[in-house]
């Protein structure tokens, strides 16, 4: 899509000049400021130049100035380059400190306004791009989300990481929580350390002692010599226990003595090992259930959720589940050197539907699937093995913010899709006006439409 540039000038001929110099963009002109106001409005430039003499006072930059101010109060990301006559530098300089990226001196040079407009044009779309990465990504670079329930989680992560305190990391299956420790890990005073990860129900409830504190030559049959265990492994460093809630009972009280003294004996073994670690553990169970059924111990519970944290489900993160998807498809297409790039309207409004039971370990195996199987460039409802959006019963909600939420992020994905990415088509089919979608869109935090467009 061709970049707008905004002319403000009210000299045909400089116009004229200014139109022939800036072939390669969209150039728009305007002569005073309702007509400047009105066009920033319509096109959303990101670069302006601006004739600082307009009338009602052509003699003085009066006038100039103030289109300059509510340029910068109304789109303060705009570059905003002002032209001046060459014994007019003080107003210049005066622009500059209300907020211009630069300026030039009349008469015009095509080959030094080419290169400013283009140098002012990269670093609009440089801030967009990076205004856009701080929203989606968090400082844990590892989490991509931009909705409120992840970059609450998120915010709660980053406050504990540099503390030494006990996190339990509570959530579906699938939701990220390996992801969750390892980013808190990374962030840490430990970093440098080792992370070293078990999944309490993987490993039968017989060798689960010894594949945690390690054991001692002889300590039972076919030890033929002392192995260190996972606990000594990490020493440093960050254990993250996952799905603690399946932890056998028996070995519930040798754990909790571990925390709590930080000393570990190996299986077989008589002597004392100081252990230096910090310890996260995840679940998908009730713990609380579990502690009522005594099933889990009640004192292990308080020990190891010092600090709980609850990761959401994919289906409670509407906006990221397109922003997630893409991110996978890039992932996968470099991975298997496919061809899939983008998704077709029914697909994103398919997975917008779909329940994500599995929530983002199953995105990953759709998507991962769906980017080997597309016959062409863009991924269908059938390549992901979900159903087309009419298919499925819609969710039924009674509160009125949420319905009007869902239609109205629906629709203007639907109207994305069909105006093929153009946001002025876009708003069109809407019936609304450039800056109105760019609301709705930044108000349903619906980051990757802003970012393709």
């Amino acid at each position: 899509m061709t970049d707008t540039i905004l002319v403000v000038d009210d000299d045909l001929g400089i116009q004229k000049q200014l139109k022939w110099s800036l072939t390669d963009y969209n150039v728009v002109f305007a002569d005073d400021h309702t007509s400047a106001i009105a066009q920033l409005r319509r096109f959303e430039p990101k670069v302006v130049t601006l004739d600082l003499g307009l009338p009602p006072d052509p003699a003085n930059a009066s006038e100039g100035l103030r289109i300059l101010h509510d340029i910068i109060a109304l789109a303060p990301r705009t570059k905003v380059i002002v032209v001046t006559g060459n014994s007019d530098k003080q107003n210049a300089l005066k622009a500059i400190d209300f907020g211009a990226y630069d300026f030039y001196q009349k008469p015009i040079d095509s080959d030094t306004i080419k290169l400013l407009v283009h140098r002012a044009l990269n670093l609009s779309k440089l801030e967009h791009e990076n205004s856009i990465l701080s929203r989606t990504r968090s400082g844990m670079s590892r989490i991509v989300g931009n909705s409120e329930a992840i970059q609450k989680v998120v915010r709660r992560a980053e406050k504990i990481a540099n503390t030494d305190i006990s996190t339990l990391l509570l959530g579906e299956s699938g939701t990220g929580k390996e992801v969750f420790a390892r980013s808190i890990h990374e962030h840490s005073p430990r970093k440098d350390k080792p992370f070293v990860a078990i999944n309490c129900a993987s490993i039968p409830e017989n060798l689960l002692e010894s594949e945690l504190f390690g054991y001692e030559k002889g300590a039972f049959t076919g030890a033929n010599k002392t192995t260190i265990g996972k606990i000594e492994t990490a020493q440093g460093g960050t254990l993250f226990l996952d799905e603690i809630g399946d932890m056998p009972i028996g070995l519930q009280a040798k754990m909790l003595r571990f925390l709590q003294e930080r000393v570990i004996e190996r299986v077989g073994g008589r002597n004392e090992i100081p252990v230096d670690i910090r310890v996260i553990c995840a679940t998908h169970r009730d713990l609380q259930s579990m502690v009522s059924q005594e099933t889990f111990r009640e004192d292990l519970y308080y020990r190891v959720g010092e600090m709980p944290i609850m990761i959401p489900p994919l289906r409670e993160r509407d906006q990221d589940i397109i922003l997630l998807a893409r991110t996978f498809l890039n992932i996968y297409r470099e991975e298997f050197k496919a061809k899939a790039k983008s998704f077709s309207e029914t697909a994103v409004n398919a997975m917008l539907a779909h329940k994500w039971p599995g929530n983002i370990r199953e995105m990953q195996n759709k998507l991962k699937s769906a980017v080997i199987m597309a016959e062409g460039t863009v991924i269908q409802p059938d390549d992901l093995g979900l159903m087309p959006v009419d298919a499925h019963d819609e969710p039924e909600t009674l509160n009125l913010r949420e319905v009007r939420e869902i239609a109205e992020s629906r629709a203007i994905r639907r109207a994305y899709q069909k105006a093929d990415k153009n946001m002025s088509k876009t708003a069109e089919l809407l019936g609304v006006t450039r800056p109105t979608l760019y609301s709705l869109i930044d108000k349903y935090h619906m980051e990757d439409i802003k970012s393709s467009d």
